[in-house]
């Protein structure tokens, strides 16, 4: 391996990590979703705004026709985080951080809406293989049981993120990907402004380091640097790596938490990761 790749790599590895806090710091803050997703989001649109100035990155929109399809990712993306933030403060780190990570085969099966192809075999397949990790995660189907809701809204979360990534996929290489998460953050902090004049934002101060740490961390340096690896590696190689997430995510939350997944979430979990391993590995193949 080149010394540039090596160190893109590197790179990449290291983005994964830190969007792998998101987790714990989801479930630490004690705070509404809404709240915590504005905070963050808010925060990151300063930073992002001073990096770009001092990298001397265009941020301009550099077409009228790509509002439409920012703005559209920018409501899924806001969508995304707080179900997601839902997931974790009705479960826990692990299951909800699982729960999500099916948002690879999700993809996989939703693109052939948005560009021309068709599914396979294989990928029903790891799609059917996604519902039985999925099947596998919850304890008993009980609507009234708090980790199923946080499964189930965790899956949804999944399918916002794969709505916007399929969006997003287009402008990365038109866009460098700390301009495009400037923009996203943009979005999303004016999109639920409204919401914070109905918010209890009293604990706010208290947990300021935390939300600080979840703005700059996960989503200024995390999501920057994942994105802006996409234009040296495939998607699918990216996704592969990504699949360190939930293992990265499960190990801090025992660590700072004290959380041990039950045997059920290590086999579900098993399952799923397996699946996106499998999908990335067929689409890197079928791609050469």
């Amino acid at each position: 391996m080149e010394a540039n790749q090596k160190n893109h790599f590197l790179e990449l590895l290291f983005a994964t990590l830190l969007i792998s806090t998101s987790g714990v710091l989801g479930k630490y803050i004690a705070l509404d979703p809404p709240v915590i997703i504005w905070c963050r989001s808010f925060l990151a649109v300063f930073v992002l705004y001073f990096y770009c100035r001092h990298q001397k990155l265009n941020r301009a929109i550099l077409s009228r026709k790509d509002l439409p399809t920012l703005l559209l990712s920018g409501i899924f993306m806001a969508g995304h985080w707080i179900t997601y933030f839902y997931a974790l403060k009705l479960s826990n780190v692990a299951l909800g951080i699982l729960s999500l990570y099916t948002f690879p085969i999700i993809t996989a099966l939703l693109e052939p809406l948005f560009v021309k192809s068709k599914l396979s075999i294989i990928q029903l397949f790891l799609g059917f293989l996604i519902l039985v990790g999925v099947y596998v995660l919850v304890p008993e189907f009980d609507l009234e049981n708090d980790q199923v809701k946080g499964v189930l809204v965790g899956v949804f979360s999944a399918l916002l993120y794969a709505l916007r990534t399929l969006l997003l996929k287009q402008h990365v290489q038109r866009y460098d990907g700390t301009v495009i998460m400037f923009h996203q953050m943009f979005i999303v902090s004016v999109l639920l402004l409204p919401f914070m004049f109905y918010m209890d934002l009293e604990p706010i101060p208290s947990q300021l380091p935390y939300l600080v740490l979840l703005s700059i961390i996960t989503t200024a340096i995390g999501h920057t640097l994942f994105v802006k690896s996409l234009r040296f590696f495939e998607v699918s190689t990216a996704s592969i790596i990504s699949s360190l997430q939930p293992i990265f995510g499960i190990i801090l939350a025992y660590v700072f938490l004290n959380e041990v997944p039950a045997t059920n979430v290590y086999v579900g979990g098993i399952i799923i990761i397996f699946s996106v391993i499998i999908e990335s590995l067929r689409n890197k193949k079928h791609t050469k």
